[in-house]
This record gives structure tokens, sequence and C-alpha cells, in this order.
């Protein structure tokens, strides 16, 4: 897919499809009045019939008509007045979809050629860039019928005022990678368990390494993971015939001796709940639980492919979370590497086993910061649904950053306490610390347990398992966080 950003104006630029807004109630924008000037009035008629009034999201080609462009096509921006980067991102994927079906070859898009109230010329055709990357994905199925036809769309123009050109290359050129690591994370994400597991993970990191001169990859058996004394995450993996992995990406763009950010993503390829089962009933869905792990890839293969200049170190440990005979009990006492000891009484509460170790190997590379991304908890999906995923941090400055990150990049994060009250809920009578507390505050007591594991790190936590995958018809992977990711690394100081 080509990518390309222009100064011409819609009434000079020859494209198979141009894309112009309109503001409800039927009022053209610029670039809508320079096209349909160039196309004898064909978009007033359609307007002064009443067939398309602007609403936002709404979407209308208009075939045959003369002028520069094959087609026309018609994207509802809402009333001009409230118009912003929302309104923009809605447009952007109604317009993306409706592409993804059609069969133009390829396409401008004139809704950035006007400056977006709050949103700056770089993230309007970096989003742009991302939504028809997004719309053209397909998910890496294993049907054995015939496969449906790719889109034909091939080149896509973002079109925006000519001083705004270099900020729109600029996002391109970012978009482009945050694009390809979000279809790495989705592919990894939606992938069967059966295909999917910690061998295949580090497999997949070493191909990463050949495709990237800066990239390095390394995983590390389970004789390697015993050396380590991991031994709260050798306890999740003890059910499985699966062979854990400890997975490490190093990504080196920025100087020389730099202190990397350090990314830990949990790595369960599929989570049964181990001795605690889960209910039969959705999951089929636990082989998303390696999204945090998904990420960190995405992340790593975005930041290769745009050349970010940043150091980052990913870690990702990767396991089963199965019943059996040798599977950790409830009840059962486990020695993290930190050398804390941990009372299991959930074993379904295994994601901050396996996190707690991988924090505690983070420390070798003496990151700048430390964030672990990981579906812990449906006591987030409950709190925030799929919209935010949860911010854990009691680093102000770090939190408020990858808040702010998520904004820019609509992948947003809502930022949740962690406090000692919460963790004090943790104690336990057998050991150092429980696995869990109550069913109260559950996201919070999560991350309070993983940080009892960050003393003098910049750490934050996030909890994607709400926002790393849908549900139901749409079942398959989003590849978040890895814009929120993305755009924090390369706009740190």
């Amino acid at each position: 897919m080509q990518f390309y950003a222009t100064g011409a104006t819609a009434a000079r630029q020859k494209t198979a499809c141009a894309i112009v807004g309109i503001h409800e109630p039927a009022t053209m924008t610029a670039a809508a009045r320079e096209l349909d000037r160039a196309a004898g009035g064909a978009i007033g008629r359609v307007l002064r019939r009443g067939d398309f009034r602007g609403k936002a999201g709404e979407v209308l080609p208009i075939m045959g008509a003369r002028g520069p462009a094959e087609r026309i096509l018609l994207a509802g921006l809402g009333a001009r007045k409230g118009y912003g980067r929302k309104a923009y991102r809605r447009a952007v994927v109604a317009v993306t979809q409706w592409l993804a079906k059609g069969g133009a070859g390829n396409a401008v898009s004139y809704l950035a050629a006007e400056a977006v109230p709050g949103l700056e010329p770089y993230y309007a055709a970096r989003q742009a860039l991302e939504s028809v990357e997004s719309a053209l994905y397909r998910i890496p199925d294993l049907k054995s019928g015939r496969k449906p036809p790719r889109p034909k769309l091939a080149r896509f123009g973002i079109a925006v005022a000519k001083a705004d050109l270099e900020a729109a290359r600029r996002g391109i050129r970012h978009g482009r990678g945050i694009a390809a690591g979000m279809a790495l994370t989705r592919d990894l994400a939606n992938l069967p368990a059966n295909v999917c597991t910690p061998t295949y993970l580090a497999g997949r990191a070493r191909q990463l390494a050949r495709e990237h001169k800066g990239v390095r990859a390394r995983a590390l058996d389970v004789r390697a993971i015993r050396r380590l004394k991991m031994g709260s995450f050798l306890s999740v993996t003890r059910g499985s015939d699966e062979p854990p992995r400890l997975i490490v990406l190093e990504y080196r763009g920025g100087r020389r001796g730099a202190a990397p950010v350090a990314l830990v993503g949990k790595g369960v390829t599929f989570d049964t709940g181990g001795i605690s089962l889960k209910q039969p009933p959705g999951m089929d869905e636990m082989k998303f639980d390696m999204s945090g792990a998904a990420s960190v890839f995405g992340a790593v293969k975005a930041l290769a492919t745009m050349g970010a200049a940043v150091n980052v170190v990913g870690v990702v440990p990767a396991c089963e979370n199965m019943p059996s005979g040798r599977a950790t009990k409830p009840g059962d006492i486990v020695r993290s590497m930190a050398g804390k000891t941990i009372e299991v009484l959930n074993t379904d509460a295994e994601g901050r086993l396996i996190l707690c170790d991988a924090i505690s190997y983070a420390r070798r590379y003496r990151p700048r910061a430390v964030v672990d991304i990981a579906t812990l908890t449906g006591a987030c999906v409950i709190a925030l649904g799929s919209h935010y995923c949860g911010l854990f941090s009691p680093d102000e400055t770090l939190a408020a950053a990858l808040a702010a990150a998520g904004e820019r990049a609509d992948d947003r994060a809502w930022r949740m306490p962690v406090a000692e009250e919460y963790a004090e809920l943790l104690k336990s009578n057998f050991a150092d610390m429980a696995n869990v507390a109550g069913r109260e505050a559950g996201a919070i007591t999560a991350a309070c347990f993983l940080w009892k594991f960050t003393d003098g790190l910049r750490w934050a936590h996030l909890d994607i398992a709400g926002a790393a995958y849908l549900t139901g018809s749409q079942k398959g992977s989003t590849g978040r966080p890895v814009p929120l990711l993305v755009d924090w690394l390369i706009h740190r100081d």
C-alpha cells in the first residue's frame, strides 16, 4: 500500500476516488465546493435533493461525475460547530471501511485539507493512514474455502495545506510504522493457541530481528529461567506440556549507551485458569491472553519500521496456564526472582506471577522507565469497558505522559489509583504476600501486587483486558495499545 501527502486542490488532482467532507446540514467544505465546480455541480444536486445531510459518519458515493475524479465519496462531518478530532476520526473510519469494500484502486482524501480543530496536520495524516491499514487488515484465518479477494485499493493520498506537507509526510512515515506494528500484534493475538505457543513466539522474535537491522532477539529456555530463580514465573508453567520461554527483544535506535525503556508484556498463550479453572463460555478467548506480549512485538516492529531514535528492550514471559497433576495448587507458596515469597490463592491470577519476575529481569538493563502491558483482570473490563485501558503508576510524570500519548493517539488510558491501602489487602499469614485480595478493587490490587516489585524503578502498568480484543461477531485483536506506546516513546525527551 502506497501513501503520500499532496498539496494539490480537489479540482486538479486526478484520482479514482476523491473524498470530500460535508457538514450538517448539507454544507460543503472548501474542497467539496472546488470539486463540485469541476464536476459540473454533481455534489450540489445530491445535497439539494436531500440525499445526504452530512451526519457524522455517513458516506455516500457519487458515480460517473465529470471532472478529475471517477468517483466522489461524500463524508459526513456533523455540525461545523463542535467539529473536531473525534468527528474527523469517525469520518475517516467510515470512509476507509467503504473503500475496503469498493473497487477504487486509488483515492485522495481532502478531509484534512482544511484545519481540523484540536488536531495537528501530523496526526490528521497519521490517523488516516492507520485507519486505512486497519480497514484493509485481514485476520490470518485457517479456513479451507476460497479466500475473498483482497481490496483493490493500492494508493492513498492525503491532501493538506501546502504549509502542512512536511508535518503530514512525517505523520505518514510514523503511521506506516504504527500500522505495521498493529498488524503484527493482531496477527499474533488472532492465531489459535495450538499454533501460537511460547516456542512459536520465540521464533517470531528471531524473525523480527532478521527483518530489521536494529533489532536483536533471544529466548531463554526453561533451564535458563530456572538459573534466574524465577520461581513465580515457573509456577504458572508447571501444568503445561508446552515449555516456557523468556523472550527478550532489543531495539537500539537511540544514542549508544543511553538507558532504554523496558516494555514488559504478559505472554500467556492460553489461560485455562489452571486448577482455579475458568468457566467454559468464552474460554476460547483466552488465546488473547498474550496480547500484552503481542503489543511489545508490535511496538518494537513499529519503532524499527520508522527508524525511531529510541532505545527499547522488550521482555516477554511466555507460557501456558494449564491444569494437570503437576500444576500449582491454591495455597502453594512460590519464591520470585526478587526473593519475595508468594502464596498462590488463585491460580487464575497468573499474569502477575509471570510479570513480577519479568520486571525483576528488566532491572539488568537499568531502564529509564518500565511499562508492563497485560490483559490482567476482568475487573478492569467491568470498570472501563473497551474504550479505555487502565493506567496505574505512582509516578505522576510518567502517568501524565502515557495518558497524554493515549489522547493524541486516540488509544486512551484512564488513570487508576496505586496506594498502600490497597496493597495491604494482599497480606498473607504464610508468605510475604498473596497473589490476590478480595473481589473489591480487583484491577487495583493486581496492579499493587506488581508495584511491590518496582522499588527504585519508574514504573507504570497498563491493564488492557478490555481494549486488546473484541468479542462476539467482531471477535479479534484490536492491535491496542501499540499506538499509545509508540506515541509515548517517540515523543519522549
